[in-house]
């Protein structure tokens, strides 16, 4: 008998063992999955090659490598991590070299410890993707395998382990820590690391404005869905005509290419602003790019401390561009700039050569030359949206001397060509002017009540310098396409179509009962509160967040910290432990209505005696129910000081003490 069971003991050990390493090993294969976008094939492929060999080993334990072998693929790791990587230090060799650490611990399992080793590694492995991606479906899909691993462990702590069980346990435990991880996310004191300390990224090519233009360089815009920034109000939200988001200033030409100013002394000299009007007080949450620039509704008066406002009255930022940022930002529609330095004059009416012939006679027909600045400009608008000029995405290329191809051949531009040419004969009339370039417009998300702005929104539109007016912005595209002012760019349409897109008023109304755009504004306005108040959950939100609850220092919040905790610990511990001594009570009360019946026949437990010796000594007295006594006595056991009993084995225990007679 003893025998057959210890048979019996050794293939439910090999079936818990196999079992056990299907499901580990799953779970790590989930975990490394999403570091394909990110580490080298070379790494990866080495990483999943060692876990395929590991799950051949279960069936074929004889083809696992010896000690000598993992110790040469140990140093084939290392040397396929120096050839990728050239170090072991940052964020991405880092990452490689957990996952090779993790590729050979899988072929060295040999005990239980190991696999606590794995899965502690794993968890290390699991954190390491929130380096590279912190959306919300990265957030489930970590919170998903880290449940999977939880229930790894509740599987190797169990006596029959079982997936689902294991999985709902592992997934309860993570909703109990829910509460407490809450508080201490939101109190815990959170510490800005140094710049030197953060992790270096590789830069990456981002689509975008460029700080140059040339003609087609933002038409080519016009065709990505690409989100910029998202802009929340507080109040109204200003009308579509108003809505320019100040970028780049290009001031000098060669006819061609318009790029920025490199003088940057002048700025001292400059005039401050006076703003009037009603302001527009608005929060910016920029997406990752390549340049420190942050788009401000023309014209930006107060901003977060890390902008600076440069002579162009552009706001640069001191955070790292390739970080999420977001910035309190409040801007006044009208302004007056002030008087222009000599400097700023100079440049504004730089010309790469002498005008020809055709360009005077031009300017000479609409009385540039001998009128006032603000006559002239209507004059050349109206030259714009009276003759045969056209709005497009795709005008036809003009390579040598583009200005003057598009007003007297092509007549086919963008934004961009129109702004350029509008800039040309201001300048050709001794008028100071130039280019701004940024976005226009911006889609409203109605779920969340804010302004999203993608890069199918790139404009560009001119400034002009006026006596006792400053400078005054212009936008020659809304005399050829007012409706790309007045109306918001449809922008799916347009990248479908490859045409200039609008949304009108009854498309709109349509639009908002289109539940696909639902879904999508629904899922976009999800995504910005998860990056507003979790992902830029820092310590500047903290202070204003807890100053909000009153507490203004870190001892009162200490306070709230640990109260709060100890709360919640106490409330979750009073729930677990009630439960479990309700069930070990009938547990405890059927094991003594056993040992009642056992009284009868002058078999009396000592208190100072186990259940096992106490059904050792029941059995020299009852040999004929020594099989019956073994099974109450085991159930009880494993009930009451047992792992992965169920509410089955309570059932066997009452069943097995009503039928018991002594």
């Amino acid at each position: 008998m003893f025998g057959n069971t210890g048979s019996v003991l050794k293939i439910m050990s090999a079936e818990f063992n196999k079992s056990t390493l299907i499901f580990l090993l799953s779970s790590i294969g989930l975990i490394v999955f999403p570091h394909v976008y990110h580490l080298p094939v070379a790494i990866l492929g080495f990483f999943f090659l060692l876990l395929g060999w590991r799950f051949i080993g279960i069936w074929k334990p004889g083809w696992l490598p010896s000690n000598w072998f993992v110790l040469l693929l140990t140093v084939l790791g290392i040397a396929l991590l120096y050839s990728q990587h050239r170090s072991v230090f940052g964020r991405d060799p880092g990452t490689s070299l957990f996952v090779i650490g993790l590729a050979l611990k899988l072929l060295e399992i040999k005990t239980e410890r190991d696999i606590y080793l794995i899965i502690y590694l794993a968890f290390i492995v699991a954190a390491s993707q929130f380096l590279y991606e912190q959306s919300i479906l990265m957030g489930a899909y970590i919170m998903a395998v880290c449940c999977v691993l939880l229930a790894v462990l509740v599987c190797i702590n169990s006596l029959r382990p079982q997936t689902l069980p294991a999985l709902k346990t592992a997934a309860i435990v993570i909703a109990q820590a829910m509460p407490i991880a809450g508080v201490l996310f939101l109190l815990f004191p959170r510490v800005e690391a140094p710049r030197w300390m953060l992790f270096t990224e590789e830069p990456q090519t981002r689509s975008g404005l460029s700080d140059s233009m040339e003609p087609g360089s933002i038409s080519s815009l016009g065709l990505s869905d690409e989100l910029v920034f998202r802009v929340k109000f507080k109040g109204a939200i200003p009308p579509q005509a108003q809505r320019y988001w100040r970028g780049p200033v290009m001031t000098l030409t060669d006819g061609r290419q318009w790029t920025q100013s490199a003088n940057r002394h002048f700025n001292r000299f400059l005039d401050q602003p006076e703003f009037t009007g009603t302001p527009y007080q608005y929060t910016l949450l920029m997406e990752p790019q390549d340049k420190p620039w942050v788009f401000a509704l023309d014209m930006p008066a107060k901003y977060s401390s890390s902008l600076s406002l440069n002579a162009n009255y552009q706001l640069i930022s001191s955070e790292m561009p390739e970080k999420r940022a977001e910035y309190q930002v409040t801007s006044y529609p009208q302004y007056n700039t002030g008087y222009i330095t000599k400097t700023e004059y100079q440049e504004a009416t730089q010309l790469p050569g002498k005008p020809s012939g055709k360009i005077n006679q031009l300017v000479r027909q609409l009385h540039g030359f001998d009128s006032p600045p603000e006559t002239y400009i209507q004059q050349l608008l109206g030259y714009f949206r009276k003759e045969n000029f056209y709005y497009t995405l795709t005008p036809p290329l003009m390579e040598d001397n583009p200005i003057e191809t598009f007003l007297f051949d092509t007549r086919y531009g963008f934004c961009s060509h129109y702004a350029a040419a509008f800039v040309y004969l201001m300048r050709v009339a001794g008028i100071p002017s130039r280019i701004v370039t940024g976005y226009q417009g911006g889609e409203l998300n109605k779920v969340g009540n804010f302004l999203e702005i993608r890069q199918a929104h790139a404009h560009a539109w001119t400034e002009v310098w006026l006596q006792d007016k400053g400078w005054v912005r212009f936008d020659p595209t809304e005399a050829i396409a007012p409706e790309r002012i007045e109306q918001d760019i449809n922008v799916d349409r347009q990248i479908a179509s490859g045409v200039v897109t609008f949304v009108s008023p009854d498309t709109k109304t349509l639009a908002a009962f289109n539940w696909l755009k639902g879904v999508r504004q629904l899922w976009t306005s999800a995504d910005y509160n998860w990056q507003r108040w979790i992902i830029n959950y820092n310590s500047l939100s903290q202070l204003q967040l807890l100053a909000s609850w009153g507490i203004q220092n870190i001892k009162v919040m200490l306070y709230w910290m640990i109260g709060l905790i100890g709360l919640i610990t106490a409330v979750l511990s009073w729930f677990l432990l009630y439960r479990k001594q309700k069930a070990t009570d009938r547990v405890l009360r059927l094991y003594n209505r056993f040992c009642k019946k056992l009284v009868h026949k002058g078999i009396i437990k000592n208190d100072n005696e186990g259940a096992k010796d106490f059904a050792e000594r029941v059995k020299t007295q009852l040999p004929e129910q020594s099989e019956q006594i073994d099974q109450i006595t085991a159930v009880f056991i494993k009930l009451r000081y047992g792992r992965g009993s169920n509410p089955e084995d309570l059932k066997r225990l009452h069943q097995l003490v009503s039928l018991f007679k002594a």
